[in-house]
């Protein structure tokens, strides 16, 4: 037996992997009699509560017809509770030598965030020794897995491809397949690939995360920041209203220090409200004191007046207000 589990919540990635894992474990088998999948529907099938059972009936049903059977759980952030995972430790424990197992922890549809894997069921996978694979990591995480997509690609990235590429796809990582199976089908595996060889493959710039925005403004960078700006809304196909709540967000816990007399970063998180790493309280201090209470107080009424302007106070297209707000914050930060 062999029980996988996916993490992440990047969909393409996750298609991606799941597609690998599969086609590891089947081997010369047929998926179609061998792979059942379980899915949201089926969770939600009984009321608005999800209900782990169906995927669990699965993995506890012998093969029938062929000597193996992999299951496929999906959308598994559903489950965030202990209570709600324990029929499926269960079944684990006592998983058959002739079922694999693929547990995919990702968001369902109508999910804001991807819950953590309760930490019952993560003792259990480590008993029964389960491979967790992160798919799609985020921040420092998710450029060490572009980092190392490039270095194993089938082809030779001279050092300036590498960098285009990276600043081309931004936080699509997903993209990489496509890009690769283009340039070995065009100059053949393992052939060395320069910058103006990769360039008219790349199409349109990808998303980039809301961090790369407000750390051009920060920065006092317009360009980059128009850039990245540009990246969101046609790359991300975010709106004009989810970039003003990162704005906001931004600006709104340098403003919570303000005054607060916190020189330390830890009291900074603590204050904020903020878990774990202390390094975006660390930020929001730093740019507290940098702007200062006047500059702030403009910010959060710049903020407040392109809000009213998005949701149709004027006429202006919602994407011109927010890149008027954007030059402006940056401009603010020299």
């Amino acid at each position: 037996m062999a029980v996988v589990v996916l993490k992440g919540d990047d969909q393409t990635l996750i298609s991606q992997g799941l597609s690998k894992v599969v086609a590891c474990l089947l081997g010369d088998g047929d998926r179609s009699l061998m792979t059942e999948e379980v899915t949201e529907a089926e969770f939600l099938l009984n009321g608005s509560e999800p209900d782990i059972g169906p995927l669990v009936i699965s993995v506890s049903t012998p093969p029938f017809l062929t000597e193996r059977r992999i299951v496929i759980g999906r959308n598994l952030g559903l489950f965030s509770k202990a209570a709600q995972v324990a029929p499926l430790i269960e079944a684990l424990n006592e998983l058959m030598d002739t079922i694999d197992v693929v547990l995919v922890w990702e968001k369902g549809s109508g999910s804001a965030r991807l819950s953590t894997i309760p930490k019952s069921l993560n003792e259990c996978l480590k008993s029964v020794g389960a491979e967790i694979i992160q798919v799609a990591p985020s921040g420092r995480g998710r450029k060490a897995v572009l980092e190392e997509r490039l270095d194993s690609a089938p082809v030779q990235l001279e050092n300036q491809a590498r960098r285009l590429i990276a600043n081309q796809i931004g936080d699509d990582i997903g993209r990489l397949d496509a890009i690769f199976e283009t340039l070995v089908s065009t100059f053949g595996p393992d052939s060395v690939v320069g910058a103006d060889d990769v360039k008219p493959f790349l199409g349109e710039a990808s998303d980039v995360p809301p961090w790369d925005l407000t750390d051009a403004i920060d920065g006092g960078n317009i360009a980059l920041a128009l850039e990245n700006l540009h990246r969101m809304f046609v790359g991300g196909e975010k709106h004009s209203i989810q970039v003003l709540s990162n704005l906001n967000y931004h600006y709104q816990r340098a403003f919570a220090l303000d005054g607060a007399g916190i020189s330390d970063e830890k009291a900074a998180a603590q204050l904020l409200g903020m878990k774990g790493s202390t390094f975006p309280a660390k930020k929001a201090m730093q740019l507290s004191r940098r702007l200062g209470p006047q500059k702030l107080s403009t910010i959060i009424g710049l903020l407040a007046e392109a809000d009213l302007d998005v949701r149709g106070r004027t006429a202006a297209p919602p994407e011109m207000v927010v890149e008027v707000l954007v030059a402006r914050l940056a401009h603010m930060s020299r």
